[in-house]
């Protein structure tokens, strides 16, 4: 099977600066169960390997095992790091599968990057805080 990558939605091509990345935030609702997740995770202890940069932005996920005129998922990321990201969803997806998410890197590419789905759990009422491991290192969000 050839699998050959597309953009799935037209997208400005101009370079962007990392201060402007944010030109499309994430929607107010999204912004405020990011923030109390991360207030109520604050006393807990980091078992992270890596550390991860805090990162906002909407990210398309395309599994593997979804059909092929399925529509992709759509992703919130809280934070990331080469190895992976942290996400919120209004869907539950199903563990250790894999796909290409569609993400906008700090320097205003969008890169589509093979990953694996690691976690995915219910954060609040229709939400869910996962997170993904890219396939192979992206030093597009390194520290």
């Amino acid at each position: 099977m050839v699998l050959v990558e597309q953009p799935r939605h037209p997208r400005n091509a101009r370079a962007r600066t990392a201060a402007s990345v944010s030109a499309k935030p994430v929607p107010a609702h999204v912004e405020l169960i990011l923030s109390a997740i991360e207030a109520g995770q604050h006393s807990r202890r980091e078992r992270r390997c890596a550390a991860r940069l805090p990162y906002r932005a909407e990210a398309s996920l395309q599994l593997f095992s979804d059909q092929l005129d399925a529509p992709a998922w759509t992703l919130y990321t809280r934070d990331v790091n080469p190895r992976g990201l942290g996400f919120i969803t209004s869907h539950r997806l199903p563990l250790g599968y894999g796909g290409i998410i569609e993400l906008r890197a700090p320097d205003g590419r969008v890169s589509n990057i093979h990953c694996t789905l690691v976690r995915c759990r219910e954060a609040a009422p229709g939400w869910f805080e996962g997170s993904l491991h890219f396939s192979r290192e992206q030093p597009d969000f390194a520290l």
